[in-house]
């Protein structure tokens, strides 16, 4: 978590958040991503989670990791809100959301065949 963190604040050093590749530590293979990317309604102070892993790295707490650096982060560097946007089928993804302290808001989006996307929202 605190590589994460450096290199985030590395990142807010340049004036903008960003997406950082999560590595396994033991290997430093680039097991997926994770960040904060603008969020659709425009406001520069609630930027959106983003994450994904490969499959391969799945179901072993990574996303739930890195994802609690980034929170974090973005707590200690003053964001009041967080967004996050996730696939109504996606269970796995949902529980990581909830472990870090987004609540689903009730919004759904469709999107194409990928299904529908659901609206998260994370209040420091």
């Amino acid at each position: 978590m605190e590589d994460i963190a450096t290199q985030i604040r590395a990142a807010r050093e340049e004036s903008r958040p960003g997406i950082l590749t999560v590595e396994r530590k033991d290997t430093a293979d680039v097991i997926g991503y994770c960040g904060l990317i603008p969020h659709g309604n425009g406001s520069p102070d609630e930027p959106e989670l983003a994450y994904e892993l490969l499959r391969a790295a799945h179901g072993c707490g990574y996303a739930t990791e890195a994802g609690q650096a980034v929170v974090a982060w973005a707590s200690e560097v003053g964001y009041r809100r967080l967004w996050a946007g996730v696939w109504n089928w996606n269970v796995a993804s949902r529980r990581v959301l909830e472990k870090l302290g987004f609540r689903e808001t009730g919004r759904v989006e469709p999107v194409s065949v990928h299904g529908h996307s659901l609206l998260t929202v994370r209040q420091f």
